[in-house]
């Protein structure tokens, strides 16, 4: 046995040397595999950091566009009241202007009667004025012969106030023979 001892003493060392390489890849291989491991949670913490962050900033961006939203939603109700305000204003104009086009063609009508008025007026007026002028001319004539005639009435008149006169002056002076 003594000389088996170190064959079985070599034996058991490169057993043992087997058995420790073997080890020694197996804690290998697992080694890289928690590194690989590590590296892939490093990485997925990152990731889930970003993604948390991005969350984060997904959500500020969320809560900013709701208040968007909320005052866009505001906005349009006021617009909306406003074009509803509008529309009424609108419609009244719309009926006022129709009222007030009623009312510029019957003045325009009343405004064309007027002036045929006017017209017929002027005519009458003129045709009156023809027969005032025609008038005025017979009066003129009229006067004339009126004047003419009081002149020759008042001839006649001092012709016959002069015979009065001669016939009393006559009538005296036969009385005053006769009283005589």
């Amino acid at each position: 046995m003594k000389g088996t001892l170190p064959y079985l003493n070599l034996a058991g060392v490169v057993i043992l040397a087997l058995f420790c390489a073997v080890q020694w890849n197996i804690n290998r291989k697992l080694n890289l595999g928690l590194n690989a491991a590590e590296k892939v949670r490093l990485e997925q913490g990152k990731k889930l950091a970003e993604q948390e962050k991005a969350a984060q900033g997904a959500s500020a961006d969320l809560d900013a566009f709701r208040a968007q939203v909320q005052k866009l939603s505001i906005a349009l109700k006021e617009a909306e009241q406003k074009a509803a305000v509008s529309e009424r204003q609108l419609s009244q104009l719309q009926s006022s202007q129709e009222q007030t086009k009623a009312n510029l063609a019957k003045w325009t009508e009343a405004v064309a009667a007027r002036d045929e008025q006017l017209k017929n007026a002027r005519a009458q007026v003129a045709e009156l004025a023809n027969a005032r002028n025609e008038s005025v001319a017979k009066f003129n004539e009229l006067a004339a012969k009126y004047n003419a005639v009081t002149e020759e009435l008042n001839t006649r008149t001092k012709d016959y106030n002069a015979l009065v006169t001669r016939y009393n002056a006559l009538a005296e002076k036969q009385q005053a023979a006769n009283s005589k």
